[in-house]
Order: structure tokens, then sequence, then C-alpha cells
């Protein structure tokens, strides 16, 4: 369980737009390899996504449960293959453009955010194991 430090969660609210309140978030970890079911609402309903970091890279983008009328595109994999071997810039954003989906926008932003937010969860717990060894 990675609990929610105040900075932690201004990071998410931004990239969020919106506030986020939980004070943990459940994670896997093997090694240099952290796997995260992370949700976010696309246009009404919330998207449900697993995201398996390896080595500060996204190794694989998974929608697990779309809930969502329209855009459902963003379960395929012509989609999340995009976002494999994305990492993180220094300013918190993707280093790789992720192409949009007509008609699926606002699905394939929550999918964006998602990623980051799993990137940068990762470091969080990478960055505490590495000041616990």
């Amino acid at each position: 369980v990675l609990w929610l430090n105040q900075e932690l969660k201004q990071q998410i609210t931004e990239i969020l737009d919106h506030k986020y309140n939980a004070l943990r978030i459940r994670y896997w970890q093997q090694g240099e390899r952290s796997a995260w079911v992370l949700e976010e609402i696309g246009k009404e309903k919330l998207i449900t996504a697993g995201i398996v970091i390896s080595n500060k890279k996204i190794e694989q983008v998974k929608v697990l449960v779309f809930r969502e009328s329209r855009g459902w595109e963003v379960r395929h994999d012509f989609f999340t293959n995009q976002f494999k071997q994305a990492a993180i810039t220094d300013d918190q954003q993707l280093d790789k453009t992720i192409d949009n989906i007509s008609g699926a926008t606002l699905s394939v932003r929550a999918v964006r955010k998602l990623a980051t937010i799993a990137l940068i969860l990762d470091q969080q717990i990478q960055t505490q194991n590495t000041k616990q060894e």
C-alpha cells in the first residue's frame, strides 16, 4: 500500500483536474516492476485500467472495465500499445505522443492521465525503496 502524502495528492489532483480523495493506493511490486489498478472518469462513468511499469517505463496498459457508452475503442491493443515504453518527463508529462481517437477524446484523455499517474506512483515507490536500502 502506498500512503499518499500531501505533495503526491497535489500532483495527482493537477493531472486529473479534480480532487483525488483516496488516502492510499494498493499496488503490486516485484523488483523494478510494479502494477497499478487505477480509475478515472471518462465522460460520466469510471474507466478502470491496469498499468504495469518496468524500469520506469510503461510495459503494458490494459483497460479492465469500460463503463461509458462511447469511446470503447480505448480497450483495443492498437490504442494501448502506444503507451509501451513511455516514461515520464521532468514536468510530469508522458514522453510519447498518444494519438487521439475520433469520438473517444474523453476516454483517451482518461487513460493518458492514468498512465501518467501510474508512472509518478512507481517513481515514488522506487525512490522509497532506494532510501530504505
